[in-house]
């Protein structure tokens, strides 16, 4: 019994560290764009969002220039290089290298993420808090978007627009957080109202924000759900309003890190030895 309690304790202890897959997943390529009308210029140059190998990889970490820091929720992306605009009519098709899985497993069932150039209105610059309602700025909240997902361009699914939130609002990136960790999406506008950086980074839970999609969504032209294992294609349609674009993210769940298996085997091994010697 001793044994078997040491080595549960080591288990238990080496659990509490985890890593990320090392293959950090993105999209890699810009299948099809259009700008659509309406699309945004850069403030201060005029210069057009239409670069659309923008969305790949991933999110922006920071502006630079004369506004140069980190992204928060307060600082959104909004650099040429950072973020492609799709007006009304747009749209925007990447495609992702390994596969998005279907994981009813992930944090909320969410299975991507794509992230945009909303923040929250800043009611005490710098310091960063919220106003009573939890305003955004640069969001598309006036618009209507649609997402599609499939494992070729020629047979793509709708996620259902009843489930699926609409491309480019909540939640604004926070650069220090996982760009593959979904935040709650039960929370809302409301729920941010009166909020500093510090308190929106615990609601986040360590996520680095951006808007969540689950492929249970799925639907075909009849409305009826369709069940995909995987997907490898998003296409993001602007009916109206605009949308801007940073990047698009799979969720990926934790692992245990190699380090922390190989320590549990030592571990392993050592209280082994010395419970046989007695």
């Amino acid at each position: 019994m001793k044994k078997l309690t040491l080595v549960t304790a080591a288990a238990l202890a080496g659990s509490a560290v985890f890593s990320f897959n090392a293959s950090a997943q993105f999209a890699t390529t810009v299948i099809a764009y259009h700008s659509g009308t309406g699309f945004a210029t850069e403030f201060g140059t005029g210069a057009p969002y239409t670069d659309s190998t923008t969305a790949l990889g991933a999110p922006a970490a920071a502006t630079t220039g004369e506004f140069g820091a980190p992204i928060t929720p307060f600082n959104a992306p909004y650099e040429k290089e950072q973020i492609v605009s799709l007006g009304e009519g747009g749209s925007l098709t990447v495609q992702f290298a390994k596969p998005i899985q279907n994981n009813a497993a992930n944090p909320y069932g969410i299975d991507f993420m794509i992230f945009g150039s909303a923040g929250f209105i800043d009611t005490d610059w710098p310091n960063g808090v919220t106003d009573g309602t939890g305003s955004i700025f640069g969001s598309n909240s006036g618009g209507v978007t649609r997402v599609y997902v499939g494992n070729s361009t020629g047979n793509m699914y709708l996620l259902n627009p009843s489930l699926a939130p609409i491309v480019d609002g909540m939640f604004p990136t926070d650069a220090s957080g996982n760009f593959h960790s979904p935040v709650n999406p039960s929370f809302n506008n409301a729920s941010f109202a009166n909020k500093t950086m510090a308190e929106i980074s615990a609601m986040y839970g360590g996520s680095a924000g951006g808007t969540g999609f689950d492929l249970a969504w799925a639907v075909d032209g009849l409305n009826n759900p369709v069940t995909l294992d995987n997907i490898q294609f998003i296409r993001v349609d602007v009916l109206s309003g605009r949308s801007e674009i940073d990047a698009f993210s799979a969720v990926m769940v934790p692992e245990p890190s190699i380090f922390v298996l190989a320590a549990l085997g030592g571990s392993f091994i050592l209280l082994t030895r010395r419970n046989w010697r007695g």
